[in-house]
């Protein structure tokens, strides 16, 4: 197929209202929009004021109404408790509009706030569903978050009601959630009048007369509630993301252009028909969650997965590929740190070739760069395209994407192709100038954002603009930094604090990644920057090795300073490296460099809520110690 993105990037630029209100004719509207772009209020724009919609409607109700009642919405799919489930869009819809009504008879009135605190469970998707039906404002916070952090969301949000789940489980254990509920509660500044607690039977929890509702119970004989109408430009979920402050930002979702950027992604950027299977192996606490396990398959009218699992350990590197071939999965979304995980384990794909991956079309890799190395790995191993693309809590979909449902492009390993239609990214100096292609810079995208991008903080306006619109007015900044080629291509190098200055010079540490990730003993990789007295700065590399490598450690450690001086080049000083068991990470697969580079620096750092398993941290304290850091 012959690639129209050119034209369809194009036809956006030149009538940015007409374009989106065309993606809004694919939806259902209780009333039209007054104004495509509402821009009345400086700083602050808004999409489709003046329409009425409602999400789950759109979801549900309209895929039951156009015959699609007796195909499978949802697979549950829990290797962690062999359990298989499969809800058909009219289940879902009778379990989300039962719940709903659950609401509403606990007094949760449109506009209301229910935070979400649960596992990867069905439950979890329903509860989510069933706020948007009624006009309830969710708050879904990742399942065995910290007390603290879980009472900080509560003290901001001020939900009406908590859903939650007696239990969360890992591989080999049980997390108990009611200790951490009840904790988080009782530090929270604000109180739920109720919590409405879901009890598996791995570990159920203890209640509390008088404020804790069995989930199972209220079901029973709950009664179905019909869809609310919203405007569109109500919130419809708040979702929360680590802040400089340590305060989290609320990011907020409203109803209307979120439906329409969503649904018009499901197409244009992964080229998904209604009725295929979607599986984005994400977690609902996360914007993938929300975006591409919940709203966008459905919005699309397909199959999506709800996956309790990992990539590798339930039970072995082929849990993937075992489930792409059960549930005939058409294109899969994940984190390049997922497939690190599997390409450490399965070096040779072996476990790839033990099943039947016909019906699999696509790959689509983000949530943090995905190296070269990596990329042409996956590609090679299972034979299809694999697309990186970049995006962010913030802006809830793609900004940068190869949009394989306009027609691909070539693929450019390291990069995620262009910008999708919608945004406007350019490249800056520090002084606002745009830069030369092929010169790193700050990454912005030009005002307005597009439908289905954050239009500010909950309750903090000002927050918002000091975070994202102050750096460069008219521009939202990123906070990424990167290059455009002279194709126009997008190159994502990192994160603006991981921009390291050598003895004056910019340097990538994406860039050094990239050269390191393609050694071939090499599964995964971090070089963070640490603290030099001579050049303020040089470059500390930390690599984990593919399973079965047998070669002395000093000698891969040479070859890859080599590998970076013949690269990169002298300039980048590269000259320490160690081999790691593992890396600290976030539970979305997200490589916490910053807390290295704490350790590394002897700076006072705060265990991340979001870290996998805390204790990686005293291995990395002992790793550095052992190469004379802190200095």
């Amino acid at each position: 197929m012959k690639s129209t993105y050119d034209e369809v990037y194009a036809r956006w630029q030149d009538d940015p209202e007409g374009f989106w209100a065309d993606a809004a004719e694919a939806v259902h509207w209780y009333k039209k929009w007054d104004k495509v772009l509402d821009a009345s209020r400086p700083r602050f724009y808004r999409w489709f004021s003046g329409g009425v919609v409602n999400t789950c409607y759109n979801a549900l109700d309209r895929q039951v109404a156009n015959g699609r009642a007796e195909q499978p919405a949802l697979i549950y799919d829990s290797p962690v408790t062999q359990t298989i489930k499969v809800f058909s869009y009219r289940d879902l819809l009778d379990e989300v509009s039962r719940f709903a009504g659950v609401l509403q008879r606990q007094g949760a009135r449109k506009g209301d706030r229910v935070i979400i605190y649960m596992p990867m469970v069905p439950e979890a998707a329903i509860a989510m569903l069933a706020c948007a039906r009624v006009g309830l404002v969710h708050s879904v916070v990742f399942g065995g978050f910290a007390a603290h952090e879980l009472a900080s969301r509560i003290s901001d949000a001020r939900p009406r009601l908590i859903v939650s789940a007696s239990c969360g489980l890992e591989v080999g254990r049980v997390v108990p959630y009611k200790p951490l509920l009840d904790k988080g509660i009782e530090i929270a500044s604000a109180k739920p009048e109720r919590c409405i607690v879901l009890q598996r039977p791995e570990e159920r929890a203890p209640m509390i007369a008088g404020r804790d509702l069995d989930w199972s119970e209220l079901m029973a004989d709950a009664k179905p509630a019909e869809c609310v109408p919203v405007a569109a430009t109500d919130p419809l979920y708040i979702l929360y993301t680590s802040g400089t402050t340590g305060m989290p930002k609320g990011v907020v979702r409203d109803n209307g252009g979120h439906l329409v950027a969503l649904n018009w992604s499901m197409k244009n950027v992964y080229n998904i028909e209604p009725g295929e299977v979607f599986w984005a192996a994400s977690d609902l606490g996360w914007a993938v969650g929300h975006s591409y396990i919940v709203y966008g398959p459905l919005f699309n009218g397909n199959t999506t997965v709800l996956y309790e699992g990992k990539p590798v350990g339930t039970p072995d590197p082929g849990a993937f590929w075992r489930l792409i071939s059960q549930h005939g999965v058409r294109a899969l979304f994940t984190a390049p740190t997922a497939f690190r995980a599997i390409k450490r384990e399965d070096p040779d794909g072996e476990y790839i070739r033990k099943y039947d991956l016909s019906s699999f079309r696509t790959l689509f890799l983000a949530g943090e760069r995905c190296d070269p190395a990596t990329l042409l790995w996956a590609e090679q191993q299972l034979g299809v395209p694999v697309i990186d693309h970049w995006w962010q809590t913030e802006t809830g979909w793609p900004m940068g994407a190869n949009c394989v449902g306009l027609g691909m492009l070539p693929v450019k390993p390291g990069s995620c192709t262009k910008p999708v239609p919608g945004y406007d990214v350019r490249v800056l100096s520090a002084d606002g100038r745009e830069v030369p292609a092929g010169q790193i810079g700050n990454i912005v995208v030009r005002l307005p954002l597009p439908p289905g991008c954050l239009p500010t903080l909950w309750n903090n306006d000002e927050g918002y603009q000091r975070s994202y619109l102050d750096t460069y007015p008219g521009y939202y900044l990123t906070a990424d930094a990167g290059y455009k080629d002279e194709d126009g291509y997008l190159w994502i190098m990192s994160r603006t604090d991981d921009i390291i200055n050598v003895a004056g010079h910019r340097l990538s540490t994406g860039a050094m990644e990239e050269v390191l990730a393609s050694h071939p003993d090499v599964a995964e990789c971090a070089v963070l920057g640490v603290a030099d007295e001579i050049k303020g700065e040089i470059p500390l590399g930390l690599v984990v090795l593919k399973a079965g490598v047998r070669r002395p450690y000093d000698e891969i450690v040479r070859e890859l300073i080599e590998m970076v001086r013949e690269r990169i080049g002298p300039v980048a000083s590269f000259k320490v490296a160690t081999v790691v068991k593992r890396l600290p990470k976030t539970r979305s697969g997200k490589i916490l460099r910053g807390t290295i580079k704490r350790i590394a620096d002897g700076v006072e750092y705060r265990i991340p809520p979001t870290i996998d398993d805390p204790a990686i941290l005293n291995e990395i304290t002992a790793d550095l110690a052992a190469l004379g850091y802190p200095r």
